[in-house]
């Protein structure tokens, strides 16, 4: 897993700097990114800097999530079809060799309910039970991470904007003028941290949702395959 956020890490920094980069080379066409990244360079670095490290792992986390997602991704009709097959010969070791073959949590619990198919029917079901919350763990690792990033980015922005305004009064005690052009700069700054922060949670809970859907959609399929094993064993009377 180390090296799967490793890898996300890398590739959200190259996309940006790339892109960063390439942006800085066409000045005559801006785009919005161009003006995104002006904004940015106007904006207090200190904590610009923080908010763009919020976005840069969380995004490294929502890529690792997706790509591991969509490895645990399994054909269940398929699997189920394969295994319901291997009971109907009585191979019930051939059955579990098929489900420790499928990469995916619903493989592992369908080979764990198999494994306790000697046990009866209520050790299988508990089996599944018990596998299954630890599969369900192991999809949500990370998101944790996630959802302090999507909290952080915008907190961030608000405290920038405060010690903004904060400074920008400052200004106005020691010149002694309310002249709108003492504070204008000093308050565009401090509202450029708190608009990248909501930026950054926005981008941030589109991932989040995402995932979280992707999530709930395997659980789902897993629930619906490990009632379907105990249907099937049950029909290839593999319970003595």
């Amino acid at each position: 897993m180390r090296k799967v956020i490793a890898l996300a890490l890398v590739f959200v920094c190259a996309s940006y700097f790339g892109a960063f980069d390439l942006l800085a080379q066409d000045a005559a066409a801006p785009s919005g990114f161009q003006v995104l990244k002006e904004k940015f360079i106007e904006g207090d670095w200190k904590f610009m800097s923080l908010v763009l490290i919020c976005l840069i792992l969380g995004l490294a986390f929502c890529i690792e999530r997706i790509i591991t997602l969509n490895i645990a991704t399994t054909n269940t009709d398929k699997l189920l079809n394969r295994i319901d097959e291997r009971l109907a010969e009585g191979d019930v070791a051939g059955a579990m060799e098929v489900a420790k073959s499928t990469p995916g949590p619903t493989a592992s619990v369908l080979y764990e309910g198999l494994r306790n198919a000697g046990d009866g029917p209520e050790a299988v079901e508990k089996a599944i039970v018990s596998y299954g919350s630890v599969q369900m763990g192991l999809l949500e690792k990370g998101l944790v991470w996630i959802s302090l990033f999507i909290a952080i980015a915008p907190m961030l922005g608000f405290m920038g904007t405060v010690i903004g305004m904060i400074q920008a009064f400052d200004m106005i005690e020691a010149v002694g003028d309310l002249s709108p052009s003492v504070v204008a700069g000093g308050i565009k700054v401090a509202l450029l941290t708190t608009v990248f922060g909501l930026i950054v949670a926005i981008i941030l809970q589109i991932f989040y949702n995402y995932i979280v859907s992707k999530i709930d959609g395997i659980v789902n399929k897993m629930e619906d395959a490990s009632i379907a094993l105990v249907d099937v064993m049950a029909k290839n009377k593999v319970f003595k």
